[in-house]
């Protein structure tokens, strides 16, 4: 992390983009809160409480549950911004050499930090590639090294290493390790052996850098449409046309390749990045278009900090905020029983943990990586 916080202003901004990333990190950092796992407290069972809590849990194999679109929002926001932010570099007179070095150590922080939050285990340090940060780190450098390229290219890119991932699965000779579909010996497996000499545990592959790296430049692509002269209207429509034909062909790829995030099959990829552009679409309407901004803020708050408020929660600030309020909500709701105190303790730690992304917004402070 940056010992520089840096002051911005909000000028010239597109604000759908914060909005979209805000709403995707605050999910995320309300998976810290511990909230979703009271969701499906068999108490609930058979309740709408219960469906949702589901739905914000990963599906076990094949599926889709709606938390399993998070990753690929997080990793797709990032491209869209990668427009923006570089432009403004180019601008300015910045060499494509420079901004390479940029990006060169950026992703190399964003490795280093993946794999931190997660190498320590019992009695070892392990190295683990299925984190958030640590994918990103390859899928923003991909998406960086073909960005000035024609679109037709970008997807071409795209495009072949989902293919190039889906022949590795269906065609993997090694023993014990050539079923495409299954979990535990398929592709992704044997590379985590291969590469790790461990296994990342409940059928995580880290060779999910790379057909996910479609998403960050799917993101580039849209961050370009976004920039483009065309009128507001015509970007959601432009957006929503290839948001929802994706979703269409993904699921109807379904049918011959299983939608499974665990190992980012193609069906998958697809169908993620049709919703994650149907979000940003969606976004840019509200906010942009219909300038619909105040009652919004609280998404977007989060979205000027995103990676400051994730690494807070990952590294123990949940943990702290736990300790400060359970007395009071032991308090206030024990009569009520154990659960409703988890419930009300995580409320409040996913409230304050939203609150100091509001406070330093207030303060116009963006703490960047």
């Amino acid at each position: 992390m940056s010992n520089t916080v840096q002051l911005v202003q909000e000028q010239d901004r597109i604000l759908s983009v914060d909005f979209f990333r805000g709403f995707t990190m605050l999910l995320l950092v309300g998976e810290f809160s511990e909230l979703f796992t009271s969701l499906i407290d068999p108490a609930f069972k058979g309740t709408a409480i219960y469906f949702i809590g589901n739905q914000l849990h990963h599906q076990a194999w094949s599926g889709l549950h709606f938390w399993d679109l998070i990753q690929p929002f997080f990793m797709f926001i990032v491209g869209v911004a990668m427009p923006f932010s570089f432009n403004k570099r180019w601008d300015k007179g910045e060499s494509w050499n420079k901004s390479l070095y940029h990006v060169v150590k950026r992703s190399l922080l964003l490795l280093f930090i993946g794999w931190a939050l997660y190498c320590i285990e019992p009695g070892t340090i392990t190295f683990h590639f299925t984190n958030v940060l640590a994918q990103l780190s390859v899928t923003y450098l991909i998406a960086f090294l073909i960005m000035r390229k024609a679109i037709k290219w970008q997807l071409l890119v795209s495009f072949a290493l989902i293919l190039a991932t889906d022949l590795l699965y269906r065609f993997w000779t090694v023993d014990g390790f050539n079923q495409a579909f299954t979990p535990g010996k398929n592709f992704g497996t044997w590379f985590d052996m291969a590469v790790q000499g461990s296994l990342n545990g409940d059928n995580w592959v880290a060779f999910n850098a790379i057909p996910t790296a479609a998403h960050t430049i799917w993101g580039v692509l849209v961050g370009m449409i976004l920039l483009n002269g065309w009128s507001k209207p015509k970007k959601v429509k432009i957006l929503l046309l290839i948001g929802v034909s994706a979703v269409i062909i993904g699921f109807a790829l379904s049918a011959y390749i299983p939608i499974i995030k665990r190992i980012c099959t193609s069906s998958f990829i697809i169908v993620s990045g049709g919703w994650a552009i149907i979000g940003m679409a969606v976004s840019y309407w509200l906010i942009d278009v219909l300038m619909v901004r105040k009652s919004l803020l609280i998404f977007t708050v989060v979205g000027m900090n995103p990676l400051f408020i994730y690494l807070f929660a990952h590294i123990g600030g949940n943990r702290l905020l736990e300790g400060v309020f359970i007395p009071f909500t032991t308090a206030l709701f024990s009569w009520n029983g154990m659960l409703t105190v988890h419930i009300a303790t995580s409320l409040m730690v996913w409230f304050s943990l939203w609150y100091v992304c509001y406070f330093l917004y207030k303060r116009k402070i963006f703490i960047k990586l």
